[in-house]
Order: C-alpha cells, then structure tokens, then sequence
C-alpha cells in the first residue's frame, strides 16, 4: 500500500495485482484465533504521514489482528489506494523482455500487462505450507491452516481439535482452542521458547505521549537494531552477578514482550550467555506448568534462545495445565498418517473432529519464487536461486532488471520490526525509480560482482551469531530439499539503512544502469 501511494507520488501509472479479497497482507489472511502482533502498537504503523499518525487510536498494547485489519482498511481509505489494486488475482507469471526493456506479467485471471518496473510486495510469511503427511485427504472432519484462516471463523465448540505445531502462530492460537473446545491434542516436534505478551488495554496516557515525541521514537527505530523502542543492554551477561542477572531477567519478564532478548549485549552471539537466559525461561516454563514431565517436553533444549524468532504468548504454557490438553511429542513418537478419524502416531491413534495445521511457511524465498519470474536470457529466478537467494542488498537479484523486492532475503526483513523495514525499502526504491527518470535510464541491475560480495556478507555475519544453530525457517530447515542458507541480514536495520543511503548517494553504487 505505501508503495502504492509513493508510486503515485511520482506521477506513475501504477496497477497492484493482490491474492486477498481485501487489503492487510498477512493480516488479510492470519485470522486464526489468538493472531496478535508481537510488536507494539505503537511502534507497528506508518510514520510516512503525520496526520495518519495523530489520528488513528489503538485500544491494546499489542494488537490483534481484527484491528491491525481495521488499520490497514482505514489507510486504504484515506488514500484512496483500492482504485488501483486488483483484487482476487494472483501472478502466475512474469518475463523480461530484453527487446522493449519491459516486464510481461500474467496472473490467473487472463491479464496480460506490461510495466517497466516490477515491484514484488509478496511478503516473507505468505506461503503456507502443510507437511505432506500420508492419508491427509482422507480425514473427514474440516481442517485449516492458521495462514488460511476462514474468514467467518471457526467454532470449536464440543470438539475434539488437533493443533500440529507449536511455532508462533501455534502457540498463539492454542490457548484460544482450549478454552473453547472439548479436548485439544497437540503435535509438538520442535518446544520453542516463549515470553509473556502482557497485554493490556492502551493506556490514554502512553499514547498521547508518544504520539507528542513520534519524531524522535521514529528516528530511534530507524537507528536501531531491529526497528524497536525496547530497550537494550549492551553488558555481558557474564560480567554481572547471578543475582543481578536473575534480577535484570525477572524486570524483562514481567514487561512482556521480545524485549526480553535485549536483557544483555552477547545473547545472540555467546553460548554460555545465551544459555543463561534460556535456562531463565525454561524455569518459567517449570514454575508455571504443573506435571514435571510436560514442562520438560515444553522446555526447548535443542537451540539457542532467539536463534528461532521467539513467540510472544498469552496463557500459552498454563494451558498445559487444562484437563482438556494433552501434549503429543512427535519426535519421540512421531506422525504416521492422518486418517479418517484423526491422527495415528507410531504408539497409537489421536481420534478428532478438527485438525489445524499450525506448520508455518515456505518463508522468504516461497512467495517469489511461486510467481515463475524469467529475467534476461531466459533464466528463472528458481533456477539462480536453486542453491539459495542471492541478491544485492535484498533489493535486486542480478539478472532481473528492475525488478525490486521489498524485504526481500539478504534485508533485515524478518529479523525486524516489518514497517520500519518496508518503508524503508519502499523509500529507497521510490527513490531509485525517481533518479532513473530523472537521467532518463531506462533499467537498474544488480552487478553479479557486488551481488557476490553482498551475499557473502549476509552469510558472514550470520556465522558471528548463534542463529545458524538453529534448524529455523529463517535457513529454509522446515521445508525439505530447501537448500539451507540463512536468508535476512543480522547486521541490523541501523547500519544497512546507511549502507543503502550510501549506495544511492554514490549513483547507485554496485548495480548497473543502461539507457
């Protein structure tokens, strides 16, 4: 939508093909019970116009996604953006012509249209992805992804629900269903970590005062490491006492949120510190749930905390403690077929009238490469990409004249705070277009030379961090035969808004320009 409303700005002619019915992106389609942003409200807007900043009130600390919704419909509104999105059409297809230096674009409906920018705005998170268990099309219950969501919503009542995944989405919507249904069983294969949301109405207060000081927190976002207000503690957690620790812990604790992971300077890149605070969290988790052998399956062990994106809950390991819940571990006792009736694991069958799919996304790479895009010389972006996404700068891949990609791999992406990141990206391209018009060139192209070294930079800096210890979507792990490579940029929003202001400002440094 922002880049929509830039596009415009410049006087373009622009048309936006979208999958949804209506606007929202992954809040169009996450409408799964318990869908609720992990990052502020305040903190989670558009800062691209003053009045739309002053004038939109939100009623909760973190939001949900029915009101996330009704902010992504009030701005459309405001900026009469529907006149130019076109609804219900997915592209299935899209090639450079390298005689008229114009993309051809095909989608499902039969348009065939023609642009001399192709701007992909496909999200990271929009691929849903359900294993391929045997036996899944013969159950005779309904069953849903939490990414595909009914949008008249589901009743749970008197059901017996099978929850298979327990990552942020499933963990979310858990406690929702159980409070709800007649007995829900859940498939956990991988326990992740999770912090209290404490969430709470907005207080009045807080908001007028943020908004009054927007101008100084937006620039503070935007100078951060992932586009956050939080608060972060550059100490060792090794240079302090237990007791200081445990106490700096418990202050995180009770705040709620990912501010948890700011506690101290060396989480993300010192073992023995991470340790520290995932031992914290795994006490929580025994503290809170009652039968020791549950909060022991619950207690993740296998990774570093925060090297998954760590879950923000409410309720979400008390509910263990809920009659109607029972714990499956499936590496232990893994799924064999989904029948009729339910779930068979190798120790016996699950009976149940609903099964959810809470298993996450062919992430990143998924949505773009589902869009069959050819580039010059007839190469397909799933053929360069087939060893893993190379890109400069997250912004283009070499070989695919002017075509951008905002948050694409190889950007901060996922590793932030969403807004701060696209409207960066859509402030750079708006801005890259304007220059080429300006100078009448008529295509911008990754150089395979700057492409190289960006991408060994990305992956340079992800080996100083614990996050490659992880089997993450952030490194494809979750989709098989997905070639693992750590797909956002861990430098932080910060230091890589520097480095794309400076390429601009040196003439677009590292790609190649053609009139």
């Amino acid at each position: 939508m922002y880049m929509l409303h830039r596009l415009r700005g410049l006087g373009l002619s622009v048309r936006v093909f979208e999958t949804g019915d209506g606007v929202g992106g992954t809040w169009y389609w996450n409408r799964y019970p318990g869908a609720r942003c992990d990052v502020q409200s305040m903190e989670y807007s558009y800062s691209f116009d003053d009045r739309l900043e002053q004038e939109w009130e939100w009623t909760e600390r973190f939001p949900s996604q029915p009101e996330i919704l009704r902010y992504a419909d009030h701005v459309a509104d405001r900026f009469d953006l529907r006149r130019d999105i076109q609804f219900g059409t997915r592209v299935t297809r899209a090639a450079y012509d390298e005689a008229t230096g114009l993309w051809r674009v095909e989608t499902d409906r039969g348009d065939v249209v023609a642009a001399r920018y192709l701007i992909s705005a496909v999200g990271c998170l929009s691929a849903a992805r359900v294993p391929a268990f045997p036996g899944a099309e013969s159950f005779r219950g309904p069953s849903f992804h939490t990414g595909r969501w009914p949008h008249d919503g589901v009743d749970f009542s008197g059901l017996r629900v099978a929850v298979i995944g327990t990552g942020s989405s499933g963990i979310q919507a858990i406690p929702v269903i159980a409070g709800q249904a007649e007995h829900v069983t859940v498939f956990q294969r991988t326990p992740n970590y999770s912090v209290p949301a404490h969430n709470r109405p907005m207080e009045p207060e807080y908001q007028g005062w943020a908004k009054a000081n927007y101008p100084d927190l937006r620039r503070r976002m935007r100078e951060s490491h992932a586009g956050l207000l939080g608060e972060f503690n550059s100490t060792s957690a090794l240079e302090v006492s237990d007791e200081e620790r445990t106490r700096e812990f418990e202050t995180r604790w009770a705040k709620g949120g990912i501010s948890f992971l700011g506690a101290y300077g060396d989480i993300a890149v010192n073992p023995r510190a991470n340790e520290l605070a995932a031992e914290f969290v795994r006490s929580k988790i025994r503290e809170i749930v009652g039968d020791p052998g549950t909060a022991e399956l619950l207690s993740p062990r296998d990774h570093p905390i925060g090297s998954k994106r760590i879950c923000v809950d409410t309720g979400y390991y008390a509910t263990y403690n809920r009659p109607n819940v029972t714990l499956v571990d499936v590496r232990a006792d893994p799924i064999e077929e989904i029948t009729p009736t339910g779930v068979r694991t190798a120790a016996g069958r699950h009976d149940v009238d609903m099964i959810v799919y809470a298993t996450g996304y062919d992430a990143m790479t998924g949505p773009l490469l589902g869009m069959d895009i050819t580039g010059k010389g007839g190469l397909s972006l799933r053929r360069k990409w087939e060893a893993g996404p190379r890109t400069y700068l997250g912004l283009m891949s070499a070989g695919f004249p002017n075509l951008f990609t905002i948050t694409g791999p190889g950007s901060p992406s996922v590793l932030s705070n969403m807004i701060v990141s696209i409207e960066q990206h859509v402030d750079w391209i708006a801005g890259c277009v304007a220059w080429l018009r300006e100078r009448d060139v008529a295509a911008i192209d990754a150089d395979p030379l700057a492409e190289d070294a960006w991408t060994a930079h990305v992956n340079e800096v992800a080996q100083f961090t614990l996050y490659p210890q992880a089997d993450s979507w952030y490194l494809g792990a979750n989709v098989p035969g997905k070639p693992r490579v750590f797909m956002p940029y861990v430098g932080g929003v910060g230091a890589y808004r520097l480095k794309c202001e400076q390429v601009a400002a040196d003439g677009y440094e590292g790609f190649v320009l053609s009139s």
